[in-house]
This record gives structure tokens, sequence and C-alpha cells, in this order.
């Protein structure tokens, strides 16, 4: 049977995110668009049930919404779901507020955090247990990603590694010890081509914590980021053969 994919999402219905979001990971696994089944949060509680409707879960963006501000609609439920994955060990990659829905759920500490803002393709390096892992591994211990986040990960819960780190951030990565669970704080689901796009869309939310010479230079940084973009590849193949 073809792999199908479920993608949690929190945004807005009018935000056109919302369906490029899908098209994005859908590119970079691989997969037809109708394989990734979109799932929005905003829509109503999720439980264990909904693992079932794919093979595997996606985590992906949240528009307007944040980890740290517990304004997310039915968050209790989010967390109890990926608190299941946990046990269940069930197939999941998350990225940026999936990373970061990760480690509060877990037991980690999500602060917001402006003044260490992260926007455009940066340069991130493997820590020691980046460089061990069987997907991150595979990764240049530097390597080029696209991030985009206010919200970062003061506290990783515990017994789960950091994988990766920024000069601004030292948490960008995690996998569940043993299991087939990855979380990265950047987006590999992105090109630099659509990150751009993305801060563009949501650019009155960066703005009100950048200067003129700051957006600027953030507009200046976009750049391709190809070995962060085959993870999701990798992911497949490492957990489906």
């Amino acid at each position: 049977m073809p792999l199908r994919f479920v993608l949690l999402q929190a945004r807005d219905h009018d935000d056109p995110m919302l369906e490029r979001e899908r098209r994005s990971f859908a590119e970079h696994l691989d997969l037809p668009g109708e394989r990734v089944v979109p799932l929005n949060l905003l829509d109503g509680p999720v439980g264990p049930e909904d693992l079932g409707r794919g093979d595997a879960l996606l985590i992906g963006g949240s528009g307007d919404y944040y980890v740290s501000k517990d304004h997310l609609p039915h968050a209790e439920a989010v967390y109890d779901l990926l608190r299941e994955v946990a046990v269940l060990g069930h197939p999941t990659f998350a990225s940026c507020f999936g990373f970061q829905l990760m480690v509060r759920a877990l037991g980690g500490e999500i602060v917001h955090d402006p003044a260490t803002t992260e926007v455009g393709t940066l340069d991130l390096a493997l820590t020691a247990e980046g460089r061990d892992d069987p997907l991150l591994g595979q990764l240049p211990e530097r390597f080029a990603a696209q991030l985009g986040r206010k919200d970062r990960a003061v506290r990783m819960p515990d017994g789960v590694p950091n994988l990766a780190a920024s000069d601004l951030n030292p948490h960008q990565a995690l996998r569940l010890p043993g299991q087939p669970v990855w979380a990265t704080q950047f987006h590999p689901e992105l090109t630099g081509d659509e990150n751009r796009a993305r801060f563009e869309r949501y650019l009155a939310g960066y703005s009100a914590h950048m200067s003129d010479e700051e957006r600027d230079a953030a507009l200046s940084r976009f750049r391709p980021s190809p070995e962060a973009n085959s993870l999701l590849r990798r992911f497949v193949r490492l957990v489906f053969g």
C-alpha cells in the first residue's frame, strides 16, 4: 500500500500557507500531494485515533500561534497525542512549531524570545549525539537550514538528546531514543525561496521585533539548503525501507 502521512497544522483557514505547507512536505517527501492528509488543530481536538489515518505523522507550522503563549486551541489534547506517540513509537517527523510542541509535551521548556529570533537560511552544526544519529548523522557536520522562529527551547526533555545547534540557539533537533520520532527546530520542508515567501507572509509579526536594517538583512539571508532538504526523503527510506 502507498504510504500516507497525516500533517498536523495550526493555521487560520484564510492563511495561504495552509495549503502551501502541505505541498512543501509532499514535495520533499517525494510523494503525490494527496498522500499528505492535512489535519488543522484549529478545527477541533485530536486523539490517538488520528494516528491511524496515516503511516506516519508530520507536524508543521503554526502561523500566528505560539507554544510559549498557551493560546493554541485544544493544546492539552495535542500534548496528550504526542505523549502517545512517544509511548507507541509511531513514526513522526516534526518541524519548527512541531519541535516546540514535542519538547513541551515531553517535559521540556519553551519560551518566547524575540531577542534571539532566527529567520532566514542559517548554518547549523551537529552535536556529538547528532553525528551518531542514524538520520541527522547522514548530514555534513555543518549544514545550511531554513529557520523562522521567535519561540525557542531552553530545556530539553529528560533523556532526549539534542542533535544540532546554531550560534543563537543550542537546541535545534531531537530524536526520541530508539524510536522513529524526530523533530527539528529548522524547516527541512522549505527551500530558501519558500522560506522567504513565508517570512514575507508573516513579516508584520517579525517586524515588531526588528529594525528596518534587521528586516533587510533577514531578507538577504535566504539561500539553498540542499542537505537539510534531504532529511524527509531520508526519513522515509530509514523508517520504511
